[in-house]
């Protein structure tokens, strides 16, 4: 009797039920608790029977990547995904509705890796281990979105590459290192043993122990419009004449 329930739910195994499965394990203990076999244990099935749906351990962590940008993309419907068809003419005229696009694509990122915090690193690092086409579509069609963006925005295909660059740098890192986990020991009430700097050696590390308390301290949306506003300055009447330079 014991065998019906497990062959129930395995029945009704799905591609996107094993992925929100180590999702939630992700979520609640980190990817060092993440296996195959701790996803099957929270599916109530054989470990077997996660194959049909994901190949391997390498292939369930492509599959968060892809979660967490289908999330992304469910936030940014309501975002127009503008075409080629829409490019101004006469340049870059749409450089202010281009900067609003940006920052509204920034922040869905934001809340959505702020959600999943033991994930966002994967973000940075997964893609760029396979060659493009072989990346999940949902991370396909959120580069798509973006480069769509700033070529309707006017901007000639240098610039549109040099923005997209920057772009993604600037909002990945940015996210992976304010979502960092920085505690040492989340039992410890006093905020420098909380944070661990007392093995930082006073002599070594002065600025370390200095700021390790802000640096502690999420910088928030804010932080991230304001950094991508200083590295959007470029864009100004000229922006799609500078081309790559």
């Amino acid at each position: 009797m014991s065998g019906e329930p497990s062959a129930a739910r395995r029945g009704r195994l799905t591609r996107e039920r094993v992925l929100r499965a180590a999702l939630t394990v992700a979520d609640a203990e980190g990817l060092a608790a993440l296996s195959m076999r701790r996803v099957a244990v929270e599916l109530g099935v054989e470990t077997m029977a996660l194959y049909r749906y994901t190949a391997s351990k390498d292939d369930l962590l492509d599959g968060l990547v892809e979660t967490l940008f289908l999330e992304v993309e469910e936030q940014l419907s309501g975002v127009p995904r503008p075409t080629d068809a829409e490019t101004p003419s006469g340049g870059p005229s749409g450089v202010p509705e281009l900067r609003e696009a940006l920052h509204a694509i920034a922040r869905e990122m934001y809340r959505v890796a702020a959600v999943h915090p033991n994930i966002i690193s994967l973000c940075a690092s997964r893609p760029l281990m396979v060659p493009l086409a072989r990346r999940p579509q949902a991370v396909l069609r959120f580069h798509e979105r973006l480069l769509t963006l700033l070529r309707a925005a006017g901007l000639e295909d240098g610039a549109a590459l040099r923005v997209y660059r920057v772009y993604m740098s600037w909002v990945l890192g940015y996210i992976v290192i304010d979502l960092r986990a920085v505690v040492d020991d989340p039992d410890e009430p006093d905020p420098a043993f909380r944070l661990g700097l007392h093995r930082l050696p006073a002599r070594d590390f002065p600025m370390l122990r200095a700021y390790g308390p802000a640096l502690a301290e999420r910088g928030g949306e804010e932080q991230l419009a304001a950094g991508l506003d200083a590295l959007l300055a470029s864009l100004g009447p000229d922006a799609a004449r500078q081309g790559a330079s």
